[in-house]
């Protein structure tokens, strides 16, 4: 089996030669590969991480560990010229580094003999063959403790739930009330810190919120979270002085393996969320890397009065109403005043601006959001709320592209957030569609969400992996995550309706589904997706003055709340119109939707335009658009599954070219069908023997 630095990948050995040619230039990082190698960031992140199981930054760094061990057991250099001659420019964190990759120092390894690379014969498991070739056959040498020590160092450490951790909502200490979220966000300042370690894999702070004023035991929490290791605080603040306790346990055995009481004045605040986070990262033995060190110890201002309208304002976001939000933005605007280099502030204006205006058709912030965003990013480049705050200005302006590449970024420095990958799936579905994409995302999201166990956030990203794999044509499997998201949170009526039509796909029958969407509506009579749906299915069986009914209630609540979404079924309301020989009104919805297709960059804009024509009666071009749909294949299974039935479609059913057009159509999504089964098998998802015929 080939060595770490000659693997028998083309690609990787490609990656490696350009690490080497910059070994000892400690600046060469993630952006200058992905240059060297003419990829995008996120293209190189997918195949590094796919080809080796590692992260780029961590693949760099083991690229140097390998040659630092190779240059040591030359012997002719000493540990410090060694690390400075492999890019690391602290010995100290090189010497860390290098016990974590190898399970010995280079001290140890040199007096030890160990710096010889291992060797492993092809097809050999066991983990001796990772010892040198010495004590393979020498274990008298070394006492039964030692060996052990050995053998367990010399597997090389994987990064799995080792060094995972959830820090639980702090307690207030005080009787005061009003101080709370000050110890909030001293619970959330220590968490983020602790996020910016890529060593860790830290629960995200929606995932723990929940079990706040909630009294459940370490092993209890185990179990829910799959962490091994929670932090439990507790402080107050009285007066000018912070007192707040802080413990560490080990939930494997539920035992507290540090503890400690930091009392500090309010100007410190700063450096106990930094002390308290090295300290935690300190006793699990995560390696904290000098570009993260310099991150965890950089203060966001230095005015504490900004600094707690700040936090004011942080915690009223939570409360996720309009009210809220304003009152938020108020909080912001007075920290900014206070200090106009804190860039926090600016981020979150952008983001709460973003959500009052969301769903608006006529947005009223997308000044407010790229002013604020651009504040925020001239300050801190890095910070992750900067790039999604620029990110969201992208979205609402309808520049989806450019809002993906913005919200990649913040995965390279936050590579956990769920709350970025369910924004990726909302443009993989919604607006750039693109249903392997959609998938990927979903996936991950369940990944880094995996423990927000009988929470909404959970249910919402169950959803999204219902929804991706549904899309993507895999029924059995889409239910059974349906089921899980009704399961964390059964008045989620958006499973809820999937639910329904996940049944029609099993077994065709859309009176039963007309009636569980009409249940589904009765537990919210407001809800424009769901009587959209219900008047679009009333549509697909030809029941058209019933269609109309739901559409008009549709049109009426749009124009009340002056909403701008689905501008699809424009189509089918001059449809139905039309078949009720209300020819007049039809016309302003087909002129509509023909202004959306034309400017439609999506997949379906050809799909969009042969539904324009049909309707128009115009055979010839209708024909035409769909036959420049057939050099799609990213599209959802719906399509599949009702294009036929579709009444505006089969229109053009009198064509010669028809039945092969729609043949080709459904044999380009079989394709990729089958490719994403087998990316999905590769990542590890359990398919149902099941193959469906279409």
């Amino acid at each position: 089996m080939a060595d770490f630095l000659h693997p028998d990948n083309e690609f990787l050995r490609k990656v490696i030669t350009i690490i080497e040619e910059n070994l000892s230039d400690e600046h060469f990082e993630v952006p200058d590969l992905s240059e060297r190698m003419s990829m995008s960031r996120s293209n190189l992140l997918r195949k590094v991480k796919k080809l080796s199981g590692f992260s780029v930054s961590v693949f760099i760094r083991k690229v140097r560990l390998h040659h630092a061990r190779e240059l040591l057991a030359e012997g002719s250099l000493t540990a410090s010229e060694v690390s400075y001659k492999t890019g690391f420019s602290s010995t100290s964190y090189f010497t860390k580094c290098f016990r974590e990759e190898f399970g010995f120092t280079p001290g140890e390894g040199k007096k030890l003999g160990l710096l010889a690379a291992p060797v492993k014969e092809e097809g050999e498991k066991s983990y001796f063959s990772k010892l040198p070739a010495w004590a393979i056959g020498g274990f008298a040498i070394l006492t039964a403790a030692i060996l052990f020590i050995l053998l367990v160092r010399e597997i090389p450490p994987q990064h799995s739930l080792d060094k995972s951790i959830a820090v639980l909502p702090f307690k207030n200490d005080s009787n005061d009330t009003t101080n709370v979220y000050i110890i909030n966000g001293l619970m959330e300042a220590i968490l983020n810190n602790l996020q910016k370690i890529e060593d860790l894999e830290v629960t995200s702070r929606t995932t723990v919120e929940k079990y706040r004023g909630v009294n459940k035991t370490i092993p209890e929490l185990f179990r829910e979270l799959e962490v091994n290791y929670f932090v439990e605080g507790s402080g107050q603040k009285t007066g000018n002085r912070i007192l707040l306790t802080i413990q560490l346990i080990d939930a494997r055995n539920d035992k507290h393996i540090w503890s400690q009481q930091f009392e500090r004045e309010t100007e410190d605040i700063f450096k106990l969320q930094m002390e308290v986070a090295q300290r935690i990262a300190a006793e699990i033995e995560a390696i904290i890397t000098p570009e993260e060190q310099r991150r965890i110890e950089k203060i966001p201002t230095d005015n504490l009065v900004a600094y707690d309208y700040y936090l004011k304002g942080l915690d009223l976001t939570k409360e996720e109403t309009t009210a809220g939000l304003t009152e938020a933005i108020n909080y912001f605007k007075r920290a900014i005043t206070e200090d106009g280099t804190f860039a926090q502030p600016y981020a979150y204006m952008a983001i709460c601006y973003y959500y009052l205006d969301i769903f608006q058709a006529n947005k009223q912030y997308g000044l407010e959001i790229n002013t604020n965003a651009d504040k925020a990013l001239l300050i801190d480049a890095e910070l992750p709320e900067s790039l999604i705050a620029k990110a969201l200005f992208y979205m609402q302006d309808g520049q989806y592209q450019l809002a993906i590449e913005f919200f990649e970024k913040v995965l390279q420095y936050s590579p956990n957030s769920g709350w970025v990958h369910n924004f990726l799936t909302d443009i993989y579905t919604n607006y750039i569609p693109d249903t392997r994409k959609y998938l990927t995302h979903a996936l991950r999201g369940i990944r880094v969400a995996v423990s927000d166990q009988d929470s909404t956030a959970a249910s919402f990203t169950y959803l999204h992996l219902s929804n991706a794999l549904a899309q993507t044509g895999f029924i059995e499997e889409s239910e059974k995550y349906v089921q899980k998201s009704l399961d964390y949170n059964p008045n989620n009526l958006f499973s809820e309706y999937l639910y329904s039509y996940i049944r029609l796909a099993q077994h065709s029958d859309p009176e039963q589904t007309k009636r569980e969407l009409m249940a589904t509506l009765e537990k919210d009579t407001t809800r424009l997706d769901i009587i959209q749906e219900i008047a679009k299915l009333y549509y697909s069986t030809g029941d058209y003055e019933e269609s109309w009914e739901h559409y008009s209630k549709y049109l009426a609540i749009k124009e009340l709340y002056d909403l701008d979404i689905y501008p699809g079924e424009d189509v089918k309301i001059a449809f139905v119109l039309n078949q009720l020989g209300r020819e007049e009104e039809a016309v302003s919805y087909l002129e509509a939707f023909k202004e959306f297709a034309d400017q439609d960059p999506s997949i379906y804009r050809e799909l969009n335009l042969c539904a324009y024509y049909a309707v128009m009666g115009d055979i010839e071009k209708g024909i035409k658009h769909l036959k420049a749909f057939t050099s799609q294949k990213d599209f959802i299974y719906w399509i599949v599954l009702m294009m036929e039935e579709d009444p505006i479609i089969s229109r053009l059913s009198s064509h010669p070219d028809y039945k092969e057009t729609i043949n080709t159509i459904n044999e380009n999504f079989r394709a990729r069908h089958r490719e994403t089964r087998k990316m999905l098998e590769e990542e590890g998802v359990i398919l149902s023997g099941k193959r469906r015929q279409w």
